[in-house]
């Protein structure tokens, strides 16, 4: 994906705000009440777990639990009010852009978070490479709705030249910081404002330049371009929250997402396949299981199904079987992927399951997905995850993946600085 192309007008447009954050004084830590992004929550166990970790736990606001989704909103949107009121949350004084480090062992990620204009898709500025799922949509956006806050930040990638942004952020990371903590996933998390003119004006002539892919939001990004077009005056909602990462200098990872089937025992998953795929099955723990897993998917098609107690290795597909299932009005790169061989071919024609909530969950953590099939009597799809040229390169011919293919990391620590449209 060429990323210095559009021109100045045609670029990243990212603005300063007025971070809402948390008071250190008013809550047990910072860590005990960030929280990963909503769609990375494991529930119940990871949402009750954090809920449990601080009474003031920004998964209180990205997953508020009620009886119905408007009460679940509703909810939010008071919580977060009386938060502000009682001095949990305040904003910083002046606007700002916001330069965020992640780092553990040897990762070490930077990059700025800041509102950035939104675009559409045709227009060439930000790329999606994934599809979405049109209730996540309206989830999303009936909290961001209700809330008008942006309460965590998209991902976006981007390709630098060690223009003005990497200079802004190298000075910056030299000061001391506005707060630092580690994770429970033992990840220390660093935040600086930015409100000096010159450098807010460095970073806004190099980031012109550039076109961004969405690494991790597409729902919410999504939700972003469906509130703009609700609010047609020029406004806080023509902009929407992210954290911007120059992968020239801080390459992300990519890792796969997987699928459980809520309602389809290994068993008859496996008897579905009849005679179109190989089967195999591993007897060895889940870190190996993952390691055959890879070395079958060099070679073309192979997923690993979990929920019985054991792992079973499912590869080479029967061509004529791809043939007869698999759209062909695509890029061959999009025909070959796992994701589009799961959904079309295994869900759509083999399986007959529908792609909704009581069906599929959709899980990043490989010993969760096992877990929890084997607790439901369902069965947990291990992908292997995607390589990134390949992601780039269907984004720039403007294909789309289908949902939930990767997941692009280290993904930003939610409850670090929100966005109040209000403040804006």
């Amino acid at each position: 994906m060429n990323t210095s192309g559009p021109a100045a007008d045609d670029g990243l447009h990212l603005v300063p705000f007025r971070g809402l954050r948390y008071v250190p004084e008013r809550v047990g830590s910072l860590a005990a009440v960030t929280s990963p992004p909503y769609d990375v929550v494991v529930r119940p166990d990871g949402l009750h777990h954090l809920e449990s970790a601080d009474p003031h736990n920004i998964v209180r606001l990205i997953l508020p639990q009620a009886i119905s989704p408007g009460t679940r909103h509703r909810k939010a949107a008071v919580t977060l009010d009386r938060w502000i009121a009682d001095g949990i949350l305040a904003p910083d004084p002046e606007p700002a852009l916001y330069v965020y480090e992640q780092s553990s062992g040897d990762i070490l990620q930077r990059g700025i978070i800041g509102a950035l204009e939104l675009s559409t898709p045709a227009e060439g500025i930000v790329l999606p490479h994934e599809d979405v799922m049109p209730h996540v949509v309206e989830d999303r956006a009936a909290l961001m709705r209700t809330t008008a806050a942006n309460l965590e930040p998209l991902l976006l990638t981007y390709r630098g030249n060690g223009d003005g942004p990497a200079d802004v952020i190298e000075r910056t990371v030299r000061r001391d910081p506005l707060l630092a903590t580690t994770t429970e996933d033992g990840f220390s998390h660093r935040l600086w404002a930015v409100t000096d003119p010159a450098e807010l004006a460095a970073v806004s002539a190099g980031l012109a330049e550039h076109q961004a892919l969405i690494a991790d939001g597409h729902h919410r990004w999504a939700t972003y371009l469906r509130l703009r077009e609700e609010h047609a005056q020029p406004g806080p909602w023509n902009y929407g929250l992210v954290l911007l990462i120059d992968t020239a200098r801080y390459p992300l990872r990519v890792r796969a997402i997987h699928r459980l089937l809520n309602r389809l025992p290994v068993a008859q998953a496996l008897a579905a396949l009849g005679d179109d795929f190989r089967i195999r099955r591993v007897d060895a723990p889940l870190p190996e299981a993952m390691e055959s897993l890879a070395s079958a998917a060099s070679d073309g098609n192979a997923f690993l199904f979990a929920g019985d107690g054991t792992f079973h290795l499912v590869d080479r597909p029967a061509p004529e079987l791809l043939a007869r299932t698999i759209p062909a009005d695509r890029p061959q790169a999009w025909r070959t992927l796992d994701a589009t061989v799961l959904h079309a071919t295994l869900l759509d024609h083999l399986w007959h399951i529908p792609d909704t909530p009581e069906e599929i969950s959709y899980i990043h953590d490989t010993e969760a997905a096992v877990a929890q099939a084997e607790r439901r009597g369902g069965t947990a799809v291990l992908m292997h995850p995607v390589r990134e040229d390949v992601v780039r390169d269907l984004a720039r011919q403007g294909v789309t993946m289908p949902r939930k293919s990767t997941s692009f990391g280290p993904k930003p620590a939610t409850g670090l600085v929100l966005r109040s449209l209000a403040l804006d």
